[in-house]
């Protein structure tokens, strides 16, 4: 990835007095005792609460990007939603991740937040937008400013800095290892990780960088089974994959590759009981035949 470096405003005050009201509703959180209690929280999901859900009970995060699929997902329980850069590929039709801006996820984040769900909303941070410590954070700061909880990375030790600095400025981070979107132009296409002994050291020891740093829960992206296994047994803060067998803590899918809508392509790993555009055509074309048929004519 080439680096650019990028003029960085001071913070807005704004994002500020957002921020130090999540630290102050977090304080009144602990002070009741949820977070000190050891259980999950049943009301409304924090880092805590994932991290909470390591051994107890599998973790089920979907990708959400606008305010009718957060309700459905608020409505099915589900405690992790995810802002994904793939919404550039299955709503704004780029042929892959690297051409979404930050404009864009912060669009997309105001109208998940919007729905007020109950799970936990994290968001993306797009390419070229965390490549300096002080540009992650400015970055990381337009997101929670428009309503995210947490932003994601791709990468480990390579952009530890930059996770560092995101989480001295008191914003959560997941994380994310294994095969990293971003770089599908770099590496010519997406990659399974983990096939060999130097990928598998790699992994383990950014798996352990992360969780060191202090991010609460780590993506696993096609990542062999067996490794993802053996990041999951390693740390003690949850994983959740795609693509990465079934020993990590949790799933994430993108949404519209779970309903069967995403209209191209859905992936290898994602088996939907139904193709649900397959039925949403039906309806269209069923309703466009109950049209009544023009009487007038035009001379």
């Amino acid at each position: 990835m080439v680096l650019v470096r990028h003029t960085v405003a001071r913070p807005e005050a704004r994002w500020l007095t957002s921020h130090r009201l999540c630290l102050a509703e977090f304080a009144l959180e602990r002070k009741r005792g949820k977070e000190d209690s050891g259980e999950v929280s049943e009301a409304r999901e924090t880092p805590k609460t994932i991290r909470q859900r390591k051994g107890r009970e599998p973790i089920a995060a979907l990708t959400a990007y606008d305010y009718p699929m957060a309700r459905l997902l608020d409505d099915a329980g589900v405690p992790l939603l995810l802002v994904g850069d793939s919404l550039g590929m299955v709503i704004l039709g780029y042929p892959d991740t690297t051409h979404v801006t930050l404009d864009e996820m912060a669009h997309h984040v105001r109208a998940v937040a919007r729905a007020k769900p109950r799970g936990l909303v994290a968001a993306d941070l797009p390419i070229k937008t965390y490549e300096t410590a002080t540009q992650a954070v400015e970055s990381a700061k337009r997101l929670v400013d428009a309503g995210a909880e947490a932003v994601k990375a791709e990468g480990g030790r390579p952009i530890l800095p930059q996770i560092e600095a995101i989480l001295a400025a008191g914003i959560p981070v997941l994380g994310h290892l294994g095969m990293l979107p971003q770089h599908v132009l770099d590496e010519g296409g997406y990659r399974i990780k983990g096939r060999d002994e130097a990928q598998r050291k790699a992994l383990l020891a950014d798996a352990r960088a992360l969780r060191q740093a202090g991010a609460f829960c780590i993506v696993l992206e096609l990542v062999t089974p067996a490794v993802a296994g053996e990041i999951t047994r390693l740390v003690d803060i949850p994983t959740v994959g795609i693509g990465s067998g079934d020993e990590c803590d949790g799933q994430i899918l993108v949404t519209t590759d779970l309903l069967g809508t995403s209209p191209d392509f859905i992936p290898k790993h994602i088996q939907p009981d139904e193709l649900l555009r397959d039925r949403m055509v039906g309806i269209i074309r069923a309703w466009r035949e109950t049209l009544p048929e023009t009487s007038a004519t035009h001379e």
